[in-house]
């Protein structure tokens, strides 16, 4: 049964094909709008797929007019675009700024307006314990979307949001890199060997937001759990998958990298709810009177004292150091199954 329209912001992107794909085949939404400003990737999405279903807007979140023209033809939005490249967000943040923070602002306010059912905002490990621009400005993304759920009629409109972590073969990941290094007879390059980071497949990815979809409430931050790797135990998985010679070169960690993904932090850790295969963060429900923030605390909330009942019991950050760390065998046998990798081998 048909959900209504759906608007994906950033549509042509990777998770936007990945979702293109299943709600095409799920028959999912009765129109799906894809908007970006690539107008070459909107033609070569268009070429890719075969559905009356499916209509191009061009159009930047940027601009708050465009934004309003698309966001009155629907129902729902899955707000995935963004500036996402570290190195491109640290030499230009105010470019990260526009399109992260007033960029969602400017959907969040049009959905308002027009009384969307539902919107779920994408962001990414980076948010949590930011030190780049690219974290910095989706960990705000995050804050507007949790500031105006507070605010927000929950019988009208929802807000919610996703954390994910780096997708496997995703545009900009790591793989393509060194598939494209193996296939060059090149040495891989690797920041440090005991750099971990989670395996998420866009599959995953696409999961995740299904279930925000069906039981994301006001204010939510999801986050789904994953197994992990070492970039060194990565790299070796590809070169025994491609049968190469090429060797491993340590090159140390750039600028703005992290050792390890964060998805929660310890002090969501502590208020988050353990939902089997995924993690819920409630957002802080207090209304506008200051006085709770700066002489009212929660005594029955505690996050030191009494952890909720429904709370997890690992009272420390949720990260790719600290989950299950796969060994290189299994590493392999994921990246074999996966669709993205194979039409790269």
């Amino acid at each position: 049964m048909s959900k209504g329209k759906l608007l994906i912001t950033g549509g042509t992107g990777s998770f936007g094909n990945a979702y293109l794909k299943q709600a095409l085949k799920k028959k999912s939404f009765s129109e799906i709008i894809i908007f970006s400003r690539d107008e070459l990737k909107q033609n070569d999405l268009r070429q890719k797929i075969s559905s009356d279903k499916v209509k191009f807007y061009l159009g930047d979140i940027r601009d708050a007019e465009a934004v309003n023209h698309v966001v009155q033809k629907v129902d729902f939005i899955f707000h995935a675009a963004a500036l996402k490249q570290v190195p491109s967000c640290e030499f230009f943040p105010i470019e990260a700024v526009k399109t992260n923070i007033i960029g969602t602002n400017n959907i969040l306010a049009a959905a308002d307006d027009h009384k969307i059912k539902k919107v779920i905002t994408l962001s990414t490990d980076k948010a949590a314990y930011p030190i780049n621009a690219m974290g910095m400005t989706k960990a705000l993304m995050e804050k507007v979307m949790v500031a105006k759920s507070r605010t927000m009629n929950s019988e009208q409109t929802i807000l919610c949001g996703t954390r994910f972590g780096n997708v496997i073969a995703s545009r900009g990941s790591v793989i393509p890199l060194f598939i494209n290094q193996i296939k060059s007879g090149k040495d891989l390059t690797i920041t440090h060997p005991r750099m971990t980071r989670f395996l998420m497949s866009l599959s995953n990815a696409v999961e995740l937001v299904d279930f925000a979809f069906d039981n994301g409430e006001q204010g939510d931050i999801l986050v789904q759990k994953a197994p992990a790797t070492t970039i060194k135990s990565l790299a070796q998985a590809l070169i025994n998958i491609f049968k190469s010679n090429s060797k491993i070169k340590v090159i140390g960690i750039r600028h703005g990298e992290k050792m390890h993904e964060t998805l929660l932090t310890e002090e969501e850790m502590f208020k988050a709810e353990d939902m089997r295969d995924y993690y819920r963060v409630k957002s802080d429900s207090r209304g506008l009177n200051y006085d709770t923030y700066f002489s009212k605390g929660d005594v029955d909330n505690n996050m030191f004292n009494n952890v909720n009942s429904n709370s997890t019991e690992n009272l420390d950050k949720y990260n790719s150091n600290n989950t299950k760390i796969l060994p290189v065998e299994e590493v392999e046998k994921i990246l074999k199954e996966i669709p993205e990798v194979q039409s790269l081998l």
